[in-house]
């Protein structure tokens, strides 16, 4: 989840340090680490793997995991692991007896997926959390259970180096990366999937045989097709990834501290913020215009403008405000001289005035891990429910879409606060990939637009997700109720599912979800997932099919 905009990173830059439990680092090859003597070397190994049924006292922990709680599932186990052998035997003994499959990485998935009701094993890679440098293949070695803000601190406290994935730490790198992964850093230096080397992943063959297989990204890999699914066809799809081997594919040496990203020195945060009381229409429609209109003229690769990140988030008027982030690295001086001029065409005949605050500089692995919550944002103490819906834009929206986005922001009938739309940088280094040499598609957007409704209370599910439908289908009137690919969209983002692109009320564009999420890979990816599922043991409700 990723999602960088589900946690509404304006309201959260510059308190304390958060505390995130991660495994001692290990450096050296991933795959034969010396371990010591004795007694020591019984206290290192790897646990059995666990399994967890209803009559287990820690099952309601286990069912637990899910972000959001409007799906928690009844699965007949729960299965934690700690290695690749463990996935293996797992999934064998889930194809042997029938059972459905689905897996777990950091729990953060937004639709059912994994709480699925007809799922009955949940591999959970909770205990899968190693992050090392595997010398043999001059890349980092990333378990699928470690969670974003794991990685970051493990890459940095190690080797000075990070990702650019999103802003939830909690989010786990299994889903995020096979589904494309961006964040703050992307539109300097790409997504997360741009830096996937190798995977490794356990499939089933046509024989009903369980095995795990390392693909790469080399040219003369027989495996490379199933590299390719890795790095943007969505999570649950062709296997159990168990491992991501991550390195820049521009890299010519074998220093660690050279293989990805350098993090910025500092970061600098400028948050602008309107009261609702202060804003009209004529205001509002401005704002996010100028929002638009600024990414349009600044997302170009390597331009000045991808050094600045921006977030706008226009809350429900219950909320009360509409705040936009500008962030840089202060001590990159052409990037301050980019938030002077990112300021003024945001504030362009704004007759409105906002309150500023500017965060000086701040310490950049600190910052990343301090964000809050959801839940924090909004003040929600009970089980968060939630639903999302995403676009990816290649101009801003029209003073038509903007005038919906009011109406429905303003509307009477409906409370809550915690409803939102955000608009978020993209573009930049993203866009310098082509969209066939990864399974990430999309490379022509500047803007990801995210609609999120959060909620704690079950009675209140049905008025939130018609409530989000309506905004919705209101901004995308004119494509059949979705971003369609035209001049202004590109369809949406996987690591944001939403099975309502599915159902033929809601999209009523005769485009199909698979080329919203997939653009026109969708066909390479169904011919990956003949060839590495061809039994179909890994589906969901966005799957993939085979042709």
């Amino acid at each position: 989840m990723s999602g960088l905009s589900r946690r509404h990173l304006l309201a959260g830059f510059g308190g304390g340090v958060a505390t995130v439990g991660a495994r001692p680092l290990l450096v050296g090859s991933a795959t034969a680490a010396p371990a010591p003597s004795g007694s020591d070397t019984q206290a290192l190994q790897p646990p059995d793997q666990v399994s967890i049924g209803p009559s287990d006292r820690r099952y309601p922990d286990a069912l637990q995991r899910g972000f959001n709680r409007r799906f928690v599932g009844s699965p007949e186990s729960v299965r934690i692991v700690s290695t690749t052998a463990q996935v293996v035997a797992a999934v064998q003994e889930a194809v042997r007896s029938g059972k459905k499959i689905v897996v777990r990485s950091g729990g953060h998935c937004l639709e059912n997926f994994v709480d699925d009701p007809a799922a009955k094993i949940v591999i959970d890679l909770v205990e899968m959390r190693s992050v090392t440098f595997d010398a043999s293949r001059k890349a980092f070695a990333v378990e699928a259970g470690v969670t974003l803000g794991e990685l970051y601190r493990a890459l940095d406290w190690g080797w000075g180096v990070t990702v650019p994935g999103g802003s939830c730490q909690t989010v786990g790198i299994g889903g995020h990366a096979t589904g494309g992964g961006f964040g703050m850093l992307s539109r300097q230096h790409g997504i997360v999937a741009d830096y996937i080397d190798a995977v490794e992943v356990v499939i089933v063959g046509a024989n009903g045989v369980a095995r795990a297989v390392v693909a790469t990204g080399a040219q003369d890999d027989p495996n490379r097709e199933l590299w390719w699914a890795h790095t943007g066809g969505g999570g649950g799809n062709f296997g159990v990834v168990t491992r991501f081997w991550l390195r820049s594919r521009s890299a010519t040496t074998s220093d660690p501290t050279s293989l990805l990203p350098t993090p910025p020195r500092a970061l600098a945060n400028t948050v602008l913020t309107w009261s609702w009381s202060d804003l009209g229409r004529a205001d509002f429609v401005r704002l996010l215009g100028n929002y638009g209109t600024w990414h349009e003229l600044n997302s170009a690769p390597g331009s000045a403008g991808a050094k600045l990140f921006s977030a706008l988030t226009a809350g429900r008027k219950e909320f009360g405000s509409v705040s936009v982030l500008a962030q840089v690295d202060p001590t990159d001086t052409a990037a301050n001289g980019v938030v002077s001029s990112y300021l003024s065409a945001i504030r362009s005949g704004v007759a409105a005035v906002p309150t500023v605050f500017s965060s000086g500089n701040l310490p950049w692995l600190t910052t990343v891990l301090n964000l809050p919550t959801t839940a924090a944002v909004y003040a929600i103490s009970g089980p968060l429910r939630s639903k999302s819906k995403g676009a990816l834009l290649k101009k801003g929206y029209t003073g038509a879409q903007l005038d919906a986005v009011y109406d429905n922001l303003t509307s009477t009938g409906y409370n809550n606060p915690a409803s939102a739309l955000s608009l978020l940088s993209y573009g930049g280094a993203i866009n310098a990939t082509a969209p066939t040499a990864t399974a990430t598609a999309h490379r022509s957007s500047v803007i990801a637009a995210s609609f999120t409704s959060y909620w704690e209370n079950p009675a209140d599910d049905d008025a939130n997700i018609a409530w989000l439908r309506r905004l919705y289908s209101a901004v995308y009137a004119d494509t059949g109720g979705v971003p369609a690919p035209n001049a202004a969209n590109e369809g949406s983002y996987i690591n944001w599912p939403d099975i309502d692109l599915v159902d033929p009320t809601q999209n009523t564009s005769h485009v199909r979800w698979s080329t919203l999420f997939y653009g026109d890979n969708y066909a390479r990816l169904q011919l990956a997932k003949a060839a590495y599922d061809p039994k179909n043991v890994f589906t969901h409700a966005l799957g993939v099919t085979a042709p």
